[in-house]
């Protein structure tokens, strides 16, 4: 495994995905460079289709590059080969999507037990549900329990095993807004007691607000980069 003496968490450097060859090349990823610090909160912003989740499946370990590299503190991510890249999503990434993808026939408890009896040094499941407002909701079944409700039983089984990194692609994109503060606030909690570098993926402008740096993606490159002077708290969103 290549490796370097760059003390950034994650980064990227001349990044390009493309999807499909000759006319029907599709070119998701065109040449990106980005550092993420440890500790950060960080929005990538843009519309549908400009790249934003080919970049964060790329980090995460979930895809590959067609060229450039990435890096994972001293490891290449680009030059892991299979195995490789399961033991990195298993020992360092935490993933949340738009849709949560819990087990139907599983308690909360359960599903984020999925999570942690494979992990190294894993939290108490019961501690990670807490830690997203759901002590009270153990023991209940996803059918039991609301939208917002399942997507933080989702990001508990995240974090559950207290990874360096959670990379979260539109979570709250199948929620109403009231709903969808309740789990930025669960992530904002979450970046702040355990300290886990955050990455997360949004069309919606006034998420940005709530992070350290905004980094705006637009036909598979990033146009834009700026830091907040404030982190304004995700309880005083309103979209």
């Amino acid at each position: 495994m290549t490796t370097t003496s760059d003390n950034s968490t994650l980064r990227a450097q001349g990044l390009t995905k493309v999807y499909g060859t000759g006319d029907a090349a599709v070119h998701a990823l065109r040449g990106v460079d980005l550092a993420l610090s440890s500790g950060e909160l960080v929005v990538l912003l843009g519309p549908s289709g400009c790249g934003k989740s080919t970049l964060l499946n790329i980090l995460g370990g979930l895809d590959t590059a067609t060229a450039g590299e990435a890096w994972f503190r001293d490891h290449e991510l680009t030059a892991m080969e299979h195995a490789q890249l399961t033991r990195y999503r298993r020992d360092h990434v935490g993933f949340v999507f738009q849709f949560y993808n819990l087990m139907p026939s599983l308690t909360a408890l359960e599903n984020v037990a999925l999570v942690t009896e494979i992990a190294k040094a894993p939290m108490a499941t019961e501690e990670a549900l807490r830690l997203v407002g759901l002590g009270e909701r153990l023991h209940h079944f996803p059918a039991q329990l609301s939208g917002g409700e399942q997507q933080r039983v989702a990001i508990a089984r995240a974090i559950a095993k207290r990874p360096e990194l959670l990379l979260c692609d539109e979570p709250t994109g199948a929620l109403d807004s009231k709903t969808g503060l309740l789990v930025l606030e669960a992530i904002e909690r979450i970046h702040a007691e355990l300290g886990t570098t955050t990455v997360l993926i949004t069309h919606n402008a006034i998420i940005a607000e709530m992070t350290d740096r905004v980094l705006v993606m637009g036909d598979g490159v990033i146009t834009e980069e700026r830091r907040n002077a404030r982190r304004r708290p995700a309880r005083e969103l309103y979209w």
